[in-house]
């Protein structure tokens, strides 16, 4: 089930109402007590709709976990935007784990000791990993009280009156900021628009390498 504009104005009314539910945001590493929300972002693709949606957070006086990719094929960490983006994350009060690839789990100093699996499959998604917390083990992880957006779709249904009324006892809550920052109501629609920008993007950094496109 899907519903909303999903802009970061609908972003905005979902984390109202987490607030109006009386839910208290969470970090990975306390205990799933009732009235907890851990808000996770997987950043799969776009470090810029990264930021845009952690500033809206810290306008809302919200702090949540923005898990960054090593391995991806979007963005480069090591680069200055890559930097910029966790001193900036940090800036906010966000915390930065690990978005990894099976079985790839090396931490730095960039991250706190918190994971999670890129595209997981079943038979490891929720085991327990040494020294480091696995955002979807057990303790964090029940089909009953955890929500993802992923592909745009609500799967189990949009969460927001469940949030406002207090339904959940606690929650762990998946976004992808890309869906909310790019324009679309379909993932087909968001990604072409995502695209679109980044061509834009890419366009203007091609001067900064003494290429000029006469």
């Amino acid at each position: 089930m899907s519903r909303g504009a999903w802009d970061l104005d609908d972003y905005r009314d979902l984390l109202d109402a987490a607030q109006a539910g009386g839910y208290r945001f969470s970090w990975f590493g306390e205990d799933p007590e009732p009235g907890r929300l851990f808000l996770r972002h997987d950043v799969d693709l776009s470090l810029d709709a990264a930021v845009s949606m952690a500033r809206v957070e810290a306008e809302m006086g919200i702090a949540t976990t923005y898990l960054l990719m090593t391995e991806s094929i979007f963005y480069n960490l090591a680069s200055p935007e890559g930097r910029e983006t966790i001193d900036e994350l940090h800036s906010l009060d966000h915390r930065v784990g690990l978005h990894a690839v099976y079985p790839n789990a090396v931490l730095d100093d960039r991250f706190e000791p918190i994971v999670a699996w890129h595209n997981p499959e079943p038979e490891y998604m929720t085991d327990p990993i040494p020294g480091v917390i696995n955002v979807m083990e057990e303790r964090y992880f029940s089909p009953h009280t955890y929500r993802s957006d992923s592909n745009q779709t609500w799967r189990v249904g949009d969460p927001r009156e469940e949030l406002r009324t207090g339904a959940f006892p606690w929650l762990q809550l998946l976004i992808h900021p890309e869906i909310w920052v790019y324009p679309g109501l379909s993932m087909a629609h968001t990604m072409q628009a995502m695209l679109d920008t980044e061509r834009e993007r890419r366009l203007g950094q091609l001067p900064g390498d003494r290429i000029t496109m006469e």
